[in-house]
């Protein structure tokens, strides 16, 4: 955020306790005071005073060299979780689509620029990170984010296309605006979004939408696919029907048990 942007009550010492708290992820279990720093842009002397905060408040575990967090940490986004209601209502769905084409399924929804996983049934693991609950990834280049923006409001959409960093993640990945604009307007007519190795060579993904009672998007449901087991073909003619299916099944929850989206 820019710093003329912040309003009057902005806390800058809570904004970087939270972005020390982002530093570590798969590839950083655990940092140095002087990774820490450097990661967030931090003085050495700072950095330290917000980790050993954060120690003292039992998110953080060192030895004296490495930084850690702790389970701790869950808590933080369990609160977020437990209020939800449409990831409780699409486990069981989840379950059945997954039992039924034996590919793993995923529920999504987008926490601004990215897609966040909400619920999730995995059969084998096909990508290089792991993927749980809270895992995020850009938009733009996934299944689940192309369903969710193609059906934003067009000036919402055309606001997030316009400042998303597009980074060509493999050699498939779609860099031009122009182009991904055409392909959201291709998957709100469609109904549906298919990825082809853009996020991850050897990795294919098919997404639907779900919406609510009023008919809006709230949240899109996948099913991802080793490229060398499942051609574009299957994937559209064998899972592209059971995801439509689950999709449906959701949103007959949502509208009989009136349950909130995220």
């Amino acid at each position: 955020m820019n710093p003329a942007d912040r309003a009057p009550h902005f806390v800058r010492s809570f904004e970087r306790g939270l972005a020390v708290i982002r530093s570590f992820d798969a590839e950083h279990p655990a940092r140095t005071l002087s990774e820490v720093a450097r990661a967030c842009d931090l003085t050495r002397a700072a950095a330290r005073r917000l980790l050993l905060t954060l120690a003292d408040l039992g998110y953080v575990h060192t030895d004296g060299r490495l930084f850690r967090l702790t389970p701790r940490v869950l808590e933080l986004g369990y609160a977020y979780l437990a209020g939800l209601t449409l990831p409780q209502l699409a486990e069981p769905h989840l379950d059945q689509l997954v039992a039924q084409v034996r590919e793993s399924s995923s529920l999504c929804v987008l926490d601004g620029d990215d897609i966040v996983y909400v619920a999730r049934v995995p059969t084998r693991r096909i990508m290089s990170a792991a993927i749980t609950v809270g895992t995020r990834f850009p938009a733009y280049v996934t299944s689940v984010g192309r369903v969710l923006l193609a059906h934003l409001p067009d000036a919402e959409r055309e606001a997030r296309l316009g400042r998303a960093e597009l980074r060509p993640l493999t050699g498939r990945t779609l860099t031009s605006r122009d182009a991904l604009r055409a392909e959201l307007d291709r998957v709100r007519r469609q109904g549906h979004a298919l990825v082809d190795q853009e996020l991850e060579e050897g990795l294919r993904s098919i997404a639907a939408p779900v919406r609510d009672r009023d008919g809006t998007v709230v949240a899109a449901v996948n099913i991802a696919v080793h490229a060398g087991r499942t051609s574009l073909t299957a994937l559209r003619r064998d899972l592209l029907p059971p995801l439509l299916a689950a999709a449906s099944r959701i949103e007959a929850d949502l509208r009989v048990t009136d349950r909130r989206a995220p």
